[in-house]
């Protein structure tokens, strides 16, 4: 009987709202066996609790094939450039990449997309998933016009890097058509960081696949001039790029504005722009537009570098890049879900959640790259032989022994690659993008361009000493995102406002008319004295009603208690902003 009383006392001194999830625990931790440790328990315990393998895979592997299908078809669409003309591989890279660099502001702007989504998702929030989508559309019109503008100075922008007339003329070529193609390439960046926020990485997946398909079929057609049509070359590349991408943004647009998703989210009741809104997603997501065009940005400028040393050189570099990207893009993958997984952990307030799910990615990661980086030594030729051309491949000797030797720093650097990825994305996924692009920054101008120009172009050393700069690069990248991680002030940050709640002592005038405790309905605007209305979320709030005492004075901003919790020791103790409140 003393138990049961002593368990009665404990039990009321638990807060209401707490008190089932208490028992839950302690019955969960009754039934665990006892027994010593073994790496087999804990290995099949990190893969079904919360953070563990099969949670980061569940949105992983959609992610991984989508990413996976985009780097098959620029390996390809390369491999056909290649067999076209030598001119036509070489021009390729420098082109495709400064109009990515170009892009990649934008695109990394309306990416964040999805952290915002996972947050708001993990608090329940869905209705202000469709504005925020919204907001990423309108920031992506406004980068496909800035694209355009730049169409007229293709020409001179190629004429500065100093490349052979042959080639100069594909860059032009190749940079202007995608050019023209630049809003659908951002806006489905937009939509796909709304479906992984959510937790639906499949139609991403599908898309991306079909997308893969149409733009190698296309490739092929206008390339080489087949099935009637005439051979474009460099433009029929490009022009097959623009199209797919056309196709994605039509279809994503077509299932995010589906019934269903527009009841949930507001995919299409949230069009109206939002000042507010906007302002946050560009205070977050602009720095990892400009970390991502910064990162860019280095990588374009040191391949324009060597550009400088010859054809051979800059055929090379372009190859092993592109092996690189067909093994590098799944991570990409990874790490999309490393952000949605820690903006949904925090959006619940769990940041040991969050940083479980870090760690378990980077375990996947880390075996999947180092097996691609044991392949990249010991097989190399398999990677770099379907870059030979069917009708000269002796001319490809020469290239074809330099990419191996490329490769290797490629594999040594391709395991730093996994830190940088999974931790910068971890980072981000909290809101600590202006760290990552001052980093980006910084490390680009004074690692990678300033010493690769002073290398080449002041000292004439060869491609050997310019990959050595390469990668350290991405070696002293992986080693700083690690450390930021590891020390912590990201479980703090939020990127998502506060919801704004009803504190009690707005009500407490009602109340103190009865000295019995009442049932009342939650109005849709509060009044303080000297204030403004305070608007009241309907989700969130305490829909039914709640037995108060006097309660206390109110401690949050502005006077109007701590968000989320009824202030004073009268209250109920319920969480204003628990979803489980009848």
């Amino acid at each position: 009987m003393r138990e049961e009383a002593d368990r009665g006392r404990e039990r009321s001194q638990i807060p209401f709202s707490e008190r089932g999830r208490v028992t839950a625990v302690r019955r969960t931790a009754a039934r665990k066996p006892i027994r010593g440790p073994s790496s087999v328990n804990v290995s099949c315990s990190r893969w079904s609790e919360p953070g563990g393998y099969r949670e980061v895979l569940k949105i992983a592997i959609p992610l991984i094939l989508s990413t996976g299908a985009w780097s098959i078809q620029h390996f390809v669409d390369r491999m056909f450039l290649s067999w076209y003309s030598p001119e036509a591989i070489a021009a390729a890279m420098p082109a495709g990449m400064l109009n990515f660099a170009l892009l990649s502001i934008f695109i990394g702007t309306v990416s964040y997309v999805s952290t915002f989504v996972a947050q708001y998702h993990g608090a329940g929030r869905h209705r202000e998933i469709g504005p925020v989508l919204w907001q990423g559309m309108y920031v992506s019109l406004f980068g496909g016009l800035c694209m355009l503008c730049l169409i007229p100075l293709a020409g001179s922008i190629f004429a500065l890097v100093g490349h052979d007339a042959p080639v100069q003329k594909n860059e032009v070529d190749y940079f202007v058509i995608l050019s023209i193609g630049g809003f659908p390439a951002i806006a489905t960046h937009a939509l796909s960081g709304f479906f992984s926020g959510v937790a639906r990485p499949w139609p991403i997946m599908w898309v991306t696949m079909a997308s893969t398909a149409l733009n190698l079929i296309l490739d092929y057609l206008f390339i080489f001039g087949r099935a009637g049509l005439p051979e474009m070359g460099m433009r029929g590349a490009a022009l097959a790029t623009v199209l797919a991408a056309v196709f994605s943004l039509v279809v994503m647009l077509l299932l995010a504005w589906r019934a269903a998703n527009d009841t949930r989210y507001h995919t299409l009741k949230g069009w109206r722009p939002d000042g507010a809104l906007m302002r946050r997603l560009l205070r977050f997501g602009f720095p990892s537009g400009m970390q991502f065009f910064l990162d860019m940005s280095g990588f374009t400028g040191f391949i324009l570098l060597v550009g400088r040393l010859g054809t051979l050189p800059l055929a090379a570099t372009n190859i092993a890049f592109n092996i690189n990207t067909l093994a590098f893009m799944p991570m990409i993958g990874c790490g999309i879900t490393v952000s949605v997984l820690v903006g949904q952990h925090l959006g619940r307030n769990a940041p040991e959640l969050a940083e479980k799910a870090t760690w378990s990615a980077f375990h996947i990661t880390f075996a999947y790259m180092a097996s691609i980086a044991a392949a990249y030594v010991l097989i190399p030729e398999v990677f770099v032989a379907p870059f030979a051309p069917a009708d000269d491949p002796q001319a490809f000797e020469a290239i074809f022994h330099l990419a191996v030797i490329l490769l290797r720093f490629v594999a040594l650097y391709s395991i730093f690659d996994t830190l940088s990825i999974v931790f910068a994305s971890a980072v981000k996924g909290a809101g600590d993008t202006r760290f990552v692009m001052l980093i980006i920054a910084a490390f680009s101008g004074l690692i990678l361009l300033g010493p690769a120009y002073v290398t080449i172009v002041v000292l004439g050393r060869g491609i050997m000493a310019a990959w050595i700069l390469a990668t350290l690069y991405v070696t002293s990248l992986g080693i700083v995102f690690l450390l930021r991680f590891l020390q912590g002030k990201w479980k703090t940050m939020r990127v998502i406002e506060s919801e704004k709640t009803w504190a009690t002592s707005d009500i407490s005038p009602v109340l103190e008319q009865s000295s019995t405790p009442q049932r009342f309905p939650i109005p849709k605007t509060g009044f303080r004295p000297g204030r403004q209305p305070v608007p009241i979320l309907q989700q969130g709030a305490l829909q039914d009603a709640c037995r108060f005492n006097p309660p206390g004075p109110a401690t949050g901003p502005n006077g109007l208690g701590t968000p989320g919790v009824e202030p004073g020791a009268g209250s109920c103790g319920r969480r204003l902003d628990d979803q489980n409140a009848p």
